[in-house]
């Protein structure tokens, strides 16, 4: 902000589908204050922002009726729109600001958001003057926002990298302005070897078990242009992912279960379970009984191939018309035993536990009946979720391009998993 006034402010437009939201206000102290438009309150039509501002949604004309304010932190609606640690580390340098102004990291971010929101900086004579009475202060004073460019000096490393890319005759290139990515691409790690030939495997493992993924490929590293200046290994391929929130140049709107039960990031391992999700899928979703059976699939399947981080934000909802949510296809899916030590559990409690090698059929069905829905309809999707797993993966394993030694791990993993679901490889 430009100068010392401690009432100036910054205001973001906030849009979804080319209609007001509202507006977002930067105060200089950190606080933020989100202002849902009285035209977006009113109409019964309105494109869906998130789940709890759905007209379905219990309570929702007195969720939108105040402002949402936070302390430095955005509204977790917001908050989790932004990228998290050192990719997020990775912006705050390059824009020469603290890494949890998430005010002025969105701004910058705002064209090319994940989902349908487009967050754009004000002009001061465009500001509406009843946003500058809100929070009731004399003297506040709308200013131009001071927008600083990416200048792409950066030196990170230690993580897996992603980023929005645009793919033009076989190169990828970091999405700019109104340009729309439609590939998230994601680095090798420092950190872990071979990451993203584990998804890439994983992913095709869930696909044959009947798990709805978007298009995955892996790339050759030599593909990417225009990549910051981070630290990478010398691996070859970087995994691609096609953006699902993405048709050409128009974006589908889409939310996370962190911002859906208004949860932060930092929250995502302790703040809900998968009863809560089901629950929410099976209430809320244009489809509730298959998005539910599609949830199941996938709970099994992240057992069965040892991935311990399927948190709050690796789960979202998605809004293809615009307003009706329907459960997102599946991303993130990785074996992450290979990674961590001893890992023997879930991201989140199912049926009573987290403990991947306790879980049974009978834990399921308690996560059926807490998420309110019929097990008859759950069982027979998870029996044929185990058929094909059982049937195609040992094979398909031996053709992936996973790494020798973590095919043998969870080659090993299937045999210790509960009679219910174990997996010959033999």
């Amino acid at each position: 902000m430009s100068t010392d006034n401690a009432n100036e402010v910054n205001v973001l437009r906030l849009t979804i589908h080319g209609a007001l939201v509202g507006h977002l206000i930067g105060f200089r102290d950190g606080r933020n204050v989100l202002s849902i438009a009285e035209e977006f309150k009113s109409n019964p039509d309105r494109p869906t922002f998130s789940l709890i501002t759905h007209p379905n949604f219990p309570n929702v004309t007195k969720l939108m009726a105040e402002p949402w304010s936070r302390n430095q932190r955005l509204h977790p609606v917001l908050s989790n729109l932004l990228p998290e640690g050192s990719l997020r580390e990775l912006f705050a340098q390059g824009l020469k600001v603290h890494v949890d102004n998430e005010f002025h990291i969105l701004s910058y971010l705002g064209d090319d958001l994940p989902g349908a929101i487009k967050a754009a900086s004000m002009d001061p004579e465009d500001v509406p003057d009843y946003l500058l009475s809100i929070q009731g202060k004399a003297n506040t004073k709308a200013v131009k926002f001071d927008k600083v460019n990416q200048e792409n000096k950066f030196s990170l490393a230690g993580v897996q990298m992603k980023f929005s890319m645009k793919e033009k005759d076989g190169r990828y290139n970091l999405s700019k302005g109104d340009e729309l990515g439609d590939w998230i691409i994601k680095t090798p790690s420092t950190k872990h070897k071979f990451v993203p030939l584990n998804e890439y495997t994983a992913m095709s493992l869930a696909e044959l078990a009947g798990v709805e993924i978007p298009e995955i490929k892996l790339v050759e590293m030599a593909q990417l242009d225009d990549l910051p200046s981070i630290n990478l290994p010398n691996e070859k391929k970087a995994f691609a992912i096609k953006r699902f929130d993405r048709n050409g140049e128009q974006r589908i709107h889409m939310e996370d279960f962190a911002q859906i039960l208004v949860k932060y990031p930092h929250e995502k391992y302790t703040a809900a379970n998968y009863e809560n999700i089901g629950k929410v899928i099976y209430d809320f979703s244009g489809d509730g009984l298959a998005d539910a059976q599609q949830f199941a699939r996938r709970l099994l399947v992240n057992i069965l191939l040892a991935n311990g981080d399927a948190h709050l934000k690796n789960w979202s909802l998605i809004y293809p018309d615009r307003f009706t949510p329907r459960l997102s296809p599946a991303y993130d899916i990785v074996t992450t035993k290979v990674y961590i030590e001893n890992e023997t559990k879930y991201a989140l409690n199912l049926g009573g536990t987290k403990a991947w090698y306790e879980l049974s059929m009978r834990n399921f069905e308690s996560w059926a009946e807490r998420s309110g829905i019929p097990w008859r309809a759950i069982k027979p999707h998870l029996d044929d979720t185990l058929s094909k797993a059982r049937e195609y993966w040992p094979e398909a394993l031996n053709t992936l391009p996973m790494d020798e030694a973590h095919k043998d791990a969870l080659r090993s993993h299937w045999r210790k998993l509960h009679n219910d679901f174990n997996i010959n490889a033999a």
